[in-house]
C-alpha cells in the first residue's frame, strides 16, 4: 500500500513539473488517501499484533 502511495506521488510530481495541473492533483489525493490507509492499517497491525505479557 505504501508503494501505491509513493507511486502515485512521483507521477504527482513528474506530472506537475511537465505542467498537468489536473492530472498533478488527481495523483496527489489519491496518494494522500493511499498513505492514510497505510497509516491507519499499520496502527491496528500494531496494536492487534500484540499479545498480553510479551514485550
Amino acid at each position: 500500500m505504501l508503494s501505491w502511495a509513493l507511486l502515485f506521488l512521483i507521477v504527482a510530481l513528474v506530472a506537475g513539473l511537465l505542467g498537468f495541473g489536473g492530472i498533478a492533483g488527481l495523483a496527489a489525493g489519491i496518494a494522500k488517501i493511499l498513505f492514510v490507509v497505510f497509516l491507519i492499517l499499520f496502527v491496528i497491525a500494531l496494536i492487534m499484533g500484540r499479545r498480553p505479557g510479551s514485550l
